[in-house]
This record gives structure tokens, C-alpha cells and sequence, in this order.
């Protein structure tokens, strides 16, 4: 449990920034806020329960609507919120998805700070290497217990597997 928390922890820390982004969009929306102060909550030692899953349930419903309406930087931090809310409940099978919980909400986060940025890869790029310093080194052991990131998902999916890689170095350094 306390490894959960941890991923929990780095999975917040990593997408909380960019609420920003989706808060300037959708002002009245609090779903993706709710479910990252869901995941927030069980890193600081709530239960795991039934509301985070709902609270993940309501930001992938924001992310859906702001996909369907075009607020392409909006959507990636709803998506960034769903992952936080799910790493929560990561579990031990061996799947290259579980890495989605543990690095997706860095990777839709740098996504949606690239887009907002008029999609300057440069921005996404330098967002992963932050997330790549928050990353403790619980964060990078437990990572190595999955098979590497999936491959496809676009962008998204490039920007995740260059930090599942570079946490996978620092693992193994350590």
C-alpha cells in the first residue's frame, strides 16, 4: 500500500500542474480537479475507495467532452486526471498498460503543455524531464516490475515511453 500511495503521489505531482490549462478552458468543470484531489487524498493516506474511481470515471467523461468539442489541451489534462485518479489502482499483473497508471499522467500532462503551446514539442519534452525528477526512486523500482511502455498512442505514447526509459536507467543506476 505504501508503494501505491508513493505512485499515487508522483502520479499527482506530475498532472496537478496542468489544471491550469484545463481550468482556463472550462472554468465551471471541476471533474478533473476532483479526481487528482481524489488520488491526492489516498497519497496521503485516505482509503482507497469507491469515489476515486467515480471521480476518474467523471474527468474521463471531461476528457471526452473536451475531445468531442476540440479543446485538444483541455482533453490531455482530463486524461492526465484519469491516470492520477487510477494509480491508485495499479495492480500486480505484469501488463505494459499498468505502466499507463504510473506514467500517463506525466505523459498526457507534457502533452497537453505541448499543445497549449502551440504543439511545441520542445515544451513536452522538457515537461518529461521534470517529471523525471520528481520520480523517486520507489517510483522507478516499482516501474521496472512492468514490461516497457506500449508501443502506439501517438504523441502521447512517445512522450511516455521516453520517460518510462529514462526512469527505467535511473532504476537500474540506483
Amino acid at each position: 500500500m505504501s508503494e501505491l500511495r508513493e505512485i499515487a503521489g508522483y502520479a499527482v505531482a506530475c498532472a496537478e500542474p496542468a489544471l491550469a490549462i484545463f481550468e482556463r478552458e472550462r472554468p465551471d468543470d471541476r471533474r478533473p480537479r476532483a479526481a487528482i484531489d481524489a488520488a491526492q487524498a489516498f497519497a496521503e493516506g485516505a482509503e482507497r475507495t469507491k469515489a476515486i474511481r467515480d471521480s476518474a470515471w467523471a474527468a474521463h467523461r471531461a476528457y471526452q467532452e473536451t475531445r468531442d468539442v476540440g479543446q485538444t489541451a483541455a482533453s490531455d489534462v482530463a486524461r492526465a486526471a484519469v491516470a492520477a485518479a487510477s494509480a491508485a489502482f495499479l495492480h500486480p499483473l505484469a501488463k505494459a498498460t499498468q505502466v499507463l497508471h504510473i506514467l500517463g499522467p506525466a505523459a498526457h500532462a507534457a502533452r497537453a503543455f505541448e499543445l497549449d503551446a502551440g504543439d511545441d514539442r520542445n515544451v513536452g519534452a522538457d515537461y518529461i524531464e521534470q517529471a523525471r525528477s520528481l520520480a523517486s526512486p520507489i517510483v522507478a523500482n516499482v516501474l521496472t516490475r512492468y514490461p516497457n511502455a506500449p508501443s502506439g498512442r501517438g504523441r502521447v505514447g512517445e512522450l511516455l515511453r521516453e520517460l518510462d526509459a529514462s526512469l527505467r536507467r535511473l532504476a537500474t543506476n540506483h
